[in-house]
């Protein structure tokens, strides 16, 4: 709070009433209701009196974290990546997000966190399969609910390999005390196949509950050999070197898309069974998580798309965006 300084044309006595009113509200905690009654004046005159003072710089507010914490929250980091891709909630963890088991924990109990505040009881909840998803799955404890969980993208492939999908999918219905619903579909196949499975009832009403999710969780991939698509013969040395020369940089449930965001008009358009990146776009709650060296170019690309509301991701990943957001 500042000294009562008075201003050009504005006479003591109302000078006094400001900085009262300014105390009572801010210093006090008192309602605008009380600060009428002490005042003598209407309750829309005791807002205006507040109003005014902060309007004239009579207020200042600070807020600091404390000193032992410095180093684990980063609120200006997450305001300015707020403000830079438009998002509506960013949270920066302490730990790197590396890929390891312990930096996918670390997202996963920020995750966590934060889908528990997002959910509501009514909510279908799509998630995508991946090793993040599943740490938000073990991290989530009892408090949050919703009514059905769905798989966003198929997951049977032609050799044996671990998703975590099922796991993850009874950890959440278990979890939030919802319907699980199970897309149980590969997530590439040839056109004909990918057209008929569209149509088969099961597999539709699972694609229609997942496109309509009001809140969706997901990681991104890269287009690279160390992608979980690859090492899981998703995709082969031949789809990556197409995937490459198109600029692809990410992707999100085996849906690509380059730098700028936009996707990616690969063979696999078409062979591709997974929620598309513009049901992702229009979800109300979309949460990225996601971070490390290895996923930044995935991560910037899924930002400028427009595909994420909120984003959970390490302090130098953070710091990387902005840097190459501001050019």
């Amino acid at each position: 709070m500042t000294s009562p300084q008075r201003t050009p044309g504005e006479p003591g006595h109302d000078l006094r009433l400001l900085v009262r009113a300014a105390t009572m509200y801010h210093l006090e905690g008192l309602t605008q209701a009380q600060i009428a009654e002490r005042l003598g004046v209407s309750r829309p005159t005791a807002g205006r009196l507040v109003a005014r003072a902060r309007a004239q710089g009579l207020v200042t507010v600070t807020v600091a974290a404390p000193t032992h914490l410095a180093d684990s929250i980063h609120p200006d980091l997450e305001r300015d990546l707020e403000a830079a891709f438009g998002l509506t909630e960013a949270l920066i963890i302490a730990e790197d997000a590396d890929g390891t088991p312990s930096g996918d924990a670390a997202l996963g109990r920020a995750g966590a966190s934060l889908l528990a505040r997002r959910l509501q009881p009514t909510d279908t909840f799509g998630f995508t399969w991946g090793p993040e998803q599943v740490a938000v799955a073990d991290a989530l404890g009892g408090a949050a609910a919703c009514a059905r969980v769905v798989q966003m993208d198929g997951s049977m492939t032609s050799v044996e390999y671990h998703t975590g999908v099922d796991h993850a999918l009874a950890r959440f219905s278990e979890r939030l005390g919802a319907r699980p619903v199970r897309l149980v579909a590969p997530l590439f196949a040839d056109p004909d196949t990918v057209r008929a499975l569209e149509r088969d009832s099961i597999v539709s009403q699972a694609l229609a509950a997942a496109r309509s999710a009001e809140v969706m969780l997901f990681g991104v991939g890269s287009a690279s050999t160390s992608t979980t698509l690859f090492e899981g013969a998703y995709i082969d040395t031949e789809v990556l070197g197409e995937l490459h020369e198109l600029g692809a940089v990410g992707e999100i449930g085996g849906r690509f898309y380059g730098l700028d965001g936009a996707p990616v008009a690969s063979s696999l358009v078409d062979r591709t069974v997974s929620v598309p990146l513009e049901d992702i776009r229009r979800c109300p709650t979309a949460i990225l998580t996601s971070g490390g060296e290895h996923r930044r170019e995935s991560i910037l690309g899924a930002l400028r798309g427009g595909f994420a509301t909120t984003l959970v991701t390490d302090r130098p990943t953070a710091q990387w965006l902005l840097a190459e957001q501001k050019g």
